[in-house]
């Protein structure tokens, strides 16, 4: 779309660019294009599109992959798109992006994300599509010059701040190209560069919790010029051994730690309670029979692989609203790592209690305390379904904010009981088995 098309376009539907919402139309289809292509579009891919306009984008995506999802906040531009692509196979969602609801877009297995941002909303937009769990495997966003360059920001620069390290927590962002205000109708005041997201490797930071993460770094960068102990109100005696044991300077500054100084940090502030226990694989289960009983204790990692019969709960929490909270297994498990599951599950620990373990479980796993009891709702025998567990099932309600360490459960977010269930019908693989059990049978209550 160049520059005449476009002003055509405007005429057509007695539009006028909206200073509101930031409007600015990319006019140049070879730059449109060269952008479109950075998604590696497939005929197997789910994109979405944020921000679509007139279509620019668009044109170079329709047709080419399996799914292809336009949302866009202005009502005359979504009848406009929804007219012009009505024949091609393409969705237009008329809503404001930041209140997008991404949840059911995980039963799509991985989706890709690209869009020209608005100025006014572009990092809200980002952070509710982009922070874990993700849906999104790799996205490709045009943005302000300023903002790229601060989500690309390294340590001792002006630009490096809370908003770029909050998004390399989990990404690997790479400035591709920047553009002059020239290609844009109305022009804007400023450059735009494109930028690419892909996901950081797991195994690249040190095993910690998001959300202490997150909270110490907006912590620390409270105000910037302050030595970090300040801003993290740590007293002197202990802050002086802190920075022997990481090899920091005491009067070091927020804007001197790189990210994995700052994940190293938050884990020593506050270290999960599970962080001295042995590796699972040592541990000793309680073996039991066909009747529950138990008959011998063996090793974990022997159990599993004898199929033994042994124990363990599940634990689904659950809001005000009814949705119930998933958590994505951390890598390291044993057994289906990277899947989702219940709230919290685990074994049950030799003379432990299913109840006991319940709780016990919360707290490991995501780092809070039940309100009031829970309550057991679904009691399973031991079978292929469960992976030889005999499984009681509890729900209840957090007393509190949950937290997740990744050397338990990489992430973790809630979800509606339908929107749960469709996602299973679609796409089975993305469970553990146990869970999926558990769920049916929550489910059939």
């Amino acid at each position: 779309m160049n520059l005449s098309e476009l002003q055509s376009l405007l005429r057509k539907t007695n539009l006028k660019p909206s200073r509101k919402l930031g409007q600015s139309f990319l006019v140049d289809d070879n730059v449109s294009g060269w952008i479109a292509r950075q998604i590696d579009p497939q005929p197997e891919d789910t994109v979405i599109e944020v921000g679509p306009g007139f279509g620019a984008l668009t044109e170079h995506l329709a047709g080419k992959v399996k799914r292809l999802v336009l949302i866009e906040t202005d009502g005359r531009l979504s009848e406009f798109l929804e007219e012009r692509y009505a024949d091609r196979g393409v969705e237009v969602i008329h809503c404001d992006a930041t209140q997008y609801d991404i949840r059911p877009l995980f039963a799509e297995g991985p989706v890709k994300f690209i869009g020209n941002l608005p100025y006014s909303c572009g990092n809200e937009i980002l952070r509710l599509f982009l922070d874990a769990p993700s849906p999104v495997s790799q996205a490709i966003v045009m943005v302000q010059k300023e903002v790229a360059d601060r989500f690309c920001a390294e340590p001792r620069t002006k630009a490096y701040s809370v908003l770029g390290l909050m998004l390399q927590e989990r990404w690997k962002i790479s400035a591709l190209k920047t553009v002059g205000p020239n290609l844009f109708h109305p022009r804007p005041a400023v450059d735009s560069t494109i930028v690419r997201f892909d996901p950081r490797p797991v195994d690249e930071l040190p095993l910690y919790s998001p959300e202490i993460f997150g909270n110490v770094v907006k912590r620390g960068f409270a105000q910037r010029r302050k030595q970090l102990h300040n801003n993290l109100k740590v007293e002197s005696e202990r802050w002086a051994e802190i920075c022997e044991d990481l090899g920091f300077n005491v009067g070091t500054r927020a804007e001197e730690l790189d990210l994995k100084d700052w994940v190293r940090l938050s884990n020593v502030l506050e270290p999960h309670p599970c962080n001295g226990l042995p590796p699972s694989s040592t541990e000793s289960l309680d073996v039991v029979n066909e009747q529950d009983e138990v008959i011998e204790q063996l090793p974990r990692g022997e159990v599993h692989e004898r199929n033994l019969l042994h124990r363990a709960v599940h634990v689904f929490v659950t809001n005000k609203g009814g949705d119930l909270f998933l958590q994505k297994r951390s890598m390291l498990k044993d057994s289906h790592p990277g899947k989702w599951d219940s709230s919290a599950s685990g074994h049950v620990d030799p003379g432990e209690s299913y109840s006991d373990c319940a709780v016990r479980e919360m707290w490991e796993e995501i780092w809070v305390e039940p309100k009031g009891e829970l309550k057991q709702v679904v009691r399973l025998e031991a079978g292929e379904n469960t992976d030889q567990e005999f499984i009681e099932v509890f729900e209840g309600k957090a007393a509190g904010k949950i937290r997740v360490h990744g050397k338990e459960v990489d992430s973790g977010r809630f979800f509606s009981p339908q929107q749960i269930e469709d996602w299973i019908e679609r796409r089975p693989e993305d469970f553990a088995t146990g869970f999926m059990t558990c769920f049916k049978a929550w489910r059939n209550l």
